[in-house]
């Protein structure tokens, strides 16, 4: 089966970006651990909500890596130390990605009852008309 690519348009030039952002996105994760809710805060914010109950803030780490939003999260084994007669939460790691449009930035991020909530926002793009002489060749 093949593939369609962004860059064999004529009429699309340097679109080249796409072809990697779509190929990230069918990697990122097909698995629904931990399980998260993405949120619209008015016309230009967002709100993903990740559930990651068991895990401390220092088990979490956030990153934005060529407009991908990365989330992991990593819990020390402590299985040695505590017998459990039945383990039924997850304490596994986990790494949930997302991929940004390139006006979206990352405004913050909270913990919250097992919640983690990472704040995007919109910025708005200048408008910027030039006008480009025309050279004549002698």
């Amino acid at each position: 089966m093949s593939r369609i690519s962004f860059t064999s348009q004529p009429f699309l030039l340097g679109f080249e970006q796409f072809d990697r952002l779509v190929e990230r996105m069918t990697k990122a994760g097909a698995d629904g651990y931990p399980p998260f809710n993405i949120e619209r805060h008015g016309e230009d914010a967002y709100r993903i909500t990740l559930a990651v109950a068991g895990f401390a803030e220092a088990d979490l780490s956030i990153t934005v890596e060529e407009q991908q939003l990365i989330i992991r999260g990593r819990q020390g084994d402590d299985a040695d130390e505590r017998a459990f007669l039945h383990r039924g939460i997850a304490a596994r790691s986990f790494q949930r990605s997302f991929v940004l449009a390139e006006q979206i930035e990352v405004a913050g991020a909270s913990l919250d009852c097992g919640l983690l909530h990472i704040d995007l926002i919109r910025r708005k793009p200048e408008t910027v008309v030039r006008t480009i002489r025309i050279d004549t060749v002698e």
